[in-house]
């Protein structure tokens, strides 16, 4: 990704990361990290989903570290 398309790129609250990772938790059996990765794999992804997930994939990575 390049710089220009970073800055362009719409921002995601904080409390709708959280809300979805509790959703992707319920949603694949306590793995959020495993099932938005999967999530994002999936065809026909809207950029607004992605862009969330995205930003749940992020969010998971930097806690586990």
């Amino acid at each position: 990704m390049n710089l220009f398309t970073r800055f362009l790129r719409p921002s995601v609250g904080e409390q709708e990361v959280r809300a979805e990772i509790w959703r992707l938790g319920s949603r694949h059996l306590g793995w959020p990290l495993e099932g938005a990765l999967s999530e994002l794999k999936e065809p026909g992804l809207s950029a607004e989903r992605a862009v969330l997930l995205r930003a749940c994939v992020h969010k998971l990575r930097t806690q586990a570290a």
